[in-house]
């Protein structure tokens, strides 16, 4: 209550700076306005943050919550400059639990990225879990990621704390890393944080190589595996993995914990090596 007005206090909604950064606004027929915002450059628009904002156009115009996101693939054709951008959306098909739906990101005329997103209803059915269970100590046992020398805007987005793997380019090493991630400005956890956080973290080839690397995603695939609770929402435990780099080209296998302990999802990434 305001002090001595007998009536409620109204207070104007808080937004995050993820969520208005990848905030879509309906302009009819399947498309939509957004905008690339510089404060999610690695060198060039993370691949993460265009997938989140290709996922919000798609989860916005399905408008079911209940048909939540479970595989999201993006093919990246070009990188988009800061500005705005429109994304097209088109619902392939909707089944009685499963909706296909496609999304094309576009800017000045040209075709940057395409998206496929299939998302579908919680359903009771036969249940496995083989998953091993991580045995990483809290983030609050572990220190920052060391920054690099020069500025990476998203890192000023997400704190990140180094607990898995050698430091990138310090050794040679196994090209396995990861650690605890967390937005610096609060968000809830759910579809769109998880695309962006599964293609946040310092590459995996980062820890073999000592020459300097960029590797920018080809295509991102990511399961969503469980729906997050609140539990889940602040720090998320990431660990990434690369077997083969051959012929300009490699992949990276990314698992994301919530705090809880249970998988949220899964990754499989394409990336060149520049």
């Amino acid at each position: 209550m305001i002090a001595g007005s007998g009536r409620a206090a109204t207070f104007a909604p808080v937004t995050s700076r993820f969520a208005h950064d990848t905030a879509v606004t309906a302009l009819g027929d399947g498309r939509y306005r957004a905008g690339i915002d510089p404060g999610w450059r690695v060198e060039r628009p993370n691949g993460g943050y265009v997938a989140a904002i290709l996922l919000r156009a798609v989860t916005t115009e399905l408008a079911d919550p209940e048909r939540a996101p479970r595989s999201v693939t993006v093919h990246y054709l070009r990188p988009p400059e800061d500005g705005p951008v429109e994304v097209d959306v088109a619902v392939e098909r909707t089944g009685r639990t499963m909706s296909a739906v496609s999304a094309r990101l576009l800017q000045d005329g040209r075709l940057l990225a395409l998206a496929l997103v299939s998302a579908g209803l919680a359903r009771e059915a036969y249940a496995f879990d083989d998953a091993p269970k991580h045995a990483v100590q809290p983030p609050e046992d572990w220190a920052v990621l060391a920054r690099p020398p020069f500025p990476i805007p998203i890192r000023e987005q997400i704190e990140s704390r180094h607990a898995i793997g050698p430091q990138p380019f310090s050794t040679p090493g196994d090209p396995v890393t990861g650690g605890w991630l967390r937005m610096v400005d609060p968000e809830p956890t759910d579809a769109h944080v998880l695309v962006q956080m599964i293609d946040a973290w310092v590459p995996a080839i980062f820890g073999a190589a000592t020459d300097r690397l960029g590797v920018p995603t080809v295509d991102l695939t990511v399961h969503l595996r469980r729906t997050p609770t609140r539990e889940d929402d602040g720090w998320l435990l990431v660990r990434f993995r690369t077997r083969v780099a051959a012929e300009g080209y490699l992949e990276e296998d990314g698992e994301i914990w919530g705090r809880s302990g249970r998988l949220l999802a899964q990754s499989r990434q394409l990336a060149a090596i520049l």
